[in-house]
């Protein structure tokens, strides 16, 4: 997939607000201090001047952002979760929006989920990705952050202890950096196949 326009779509606060327009969609979810923005912004080719906020305080993501890529579908910005530093009121509110979305978009193609490759998943993730299963929307799971990863780390079968630990297939599985770009046209590769598989059914 070769990115030639990206556009703000809208934004999302309340699951029973309407989406910004009927094209296909796929969502890019993970906890809040995971990368989201930054890999957002290396997905879409816009690292000098990023689309989506990179913010030193994890949290900043309180509702869903969509961006329209070559006019063709929306990459969409999901809450972060875990260390946002938020009333549980307000936290109880991005729960029901994210719910609400994901089940009830027809036009969802598939989610993206961003685990920390330095850290175990922790019960939020393994929660998401349950949760995710239970909808049946199509799930990549992209380990974050591997630049950082100790040579012997990666060695170790990274993506498939992942796998095993969330339950998923080692090819749903993808290994990126931000900073780097490693990883990057497999995940566009794979984005593409998920809008191409459902374009054909």
């Amino acid at each position: 997939m070769i990115i030639r326009t990206v556009e703000f779509a809208g934004s999302v606060v309340a699951s029973d607000q309407p989406l910004p327009g009927e094209l296909p969609q796929i969502a890019i979810a993970g906890r809040s201090n995971v990368g989201k923005s930054s890999l957002i912004n290396r997905l879409l080719g816009r690292t000098r001047r990023g689309v989506a906020r990179v913010s030193a305080s994890p949290g900043k993501t309180q509702m869903l952002n969509f961006y329209e890529v070559n006019r063709s579908f929306y990459l969409v910005d999901m809450p972060g979760s875990g260390y946002a530093k938020a009333p549980r009121a307000v936290r109880e509110a991005w729960r029901e929006l994210v719910r609400g979305y994901l089940e009830g978009s027809k036009e969802l193609r598939g989610v993206v989920y961003l685990v920390d490759s330095r850290h175990a998943p922790t019960a939020g993730d393994l929660e998401f990705v349950g949760f995710l299963a239970e909808t049946g929307v199509p799930t990549l799971i992209v380990l974050t952050k591997v630049d950082k990863l100790r040579a012997r780390d990666r060695e170790a079968g990274l993506r498939a202890g992942l796998a095993r630990h969330l339950g998923v297939s080692e090819d749903q599985v993808v290994a990126s950096s931000a900073r780097t770009g490693e990883g990057t046209e497999e995940l566009l590769g794979a984005m593409a196949a998920l809008l191409e598989t459902e374009a054909e059914s």
